[in-house]
């Protein structure tokens, strides 16, 4: 029996969002194919909107194709990449 694919989560901090996301949305958009989950994270409060934010992603595809996208996104000015890696036996 073929083991599962393992599940693969990105951590990506965005630093000066207003600054920074149209690239990020770029690669985003780029790798659409790959990305079966999105969800965004920032600080909103009435009057105020944090230039910081996080998104988790959850990545589809081959080790080549997620180091790919991780190092397209690490090379933005302002993000940083985290991942997460969950094997199955």
């Amino acid at each position: 029996m073929a083991s599962a694919m393992p599940h693969v989560i990105f951590g990506i901090h965005v630093t000066e969002r207003g600054q920074h996301a149209a690239n990020v949305q770029a690669v985003l958009t780029e790798y659409g194919e790959n990305i079966k989950i999105r969800l965004g994270l920032h600080d909103v409060h009435e009057g105020f909107c944090s230039p910081n934010g996080l998104l988790l992603v959850e990545f589809l595809g081959d080790r080549a194709r997620a180091d790919a996208f991780a190092n397209r996104l690490s090379a933005i000015q302002g993000v940083e990449v985290k991942r997460m890696v969950f094997d199955h036996p």
